[in-house]
């Protein structure tokens, strides 16, 4: 899933050492606020020192993050993890901006590339009223 949004917020590094395999691990949290009309706040993390650095994420950024959720059962409690795998910059454009503002004015510009005319209003046709459209 991606998700195109803003970082508002660059959460601290934490790390420690792995019980099992006694390696260090590092993780980081980063907040991103979506662009929708009713925007949305999602706090992801980046996990591994490596991810942390290639990514750079610095806060006012705009980005898009690929991201899997999972869900975990701790002691009788259910807790969601949001991971991001892939962190991208540049031409984002949001679902809203690639909607068309005016609808018929889009479907005119449609008809008008397929050489037909726009579609009449409803109620103007020409004609008995009987006629079937088709």
């Amino acid at each position: 899933m991606d998700i195109v949004g803003k970082i508002v917020t660059v959460l601290p590094e934490q790390g420690g050492m792995s019980k099992s395999s006694g390696k260090e691990w590092k993780k980081q949290e980063y907040v991103l606020e979506t662009h929708e009309q009713f925007p949305k706040k999602i706090c992801f993390q980046l996990f591994g020192a490596d991810r942390i650095a290639n990514a750079a994420i610095k806060e006012g950024e705009e980005v898009t993050v690929s991201i899997d959720i999972d869900a975990h059962e701790y002691n009788g409690r259910w807790f969601n993890t949001i991971s991001a795998w892939k962190v991208d910059r540049g031409n984002q454009t949001t679902q809203q901006a690639a909607a068309p503002a005016d609808p018929m004015a889009y479907a005119s510009s449609v008809a008008s590339n397929l050489g037909n005319a726009a579609p009449a209003a409803p109620g103007t046709e020409t004609g008995s009223s009987d006629d079937l459209p088709f």
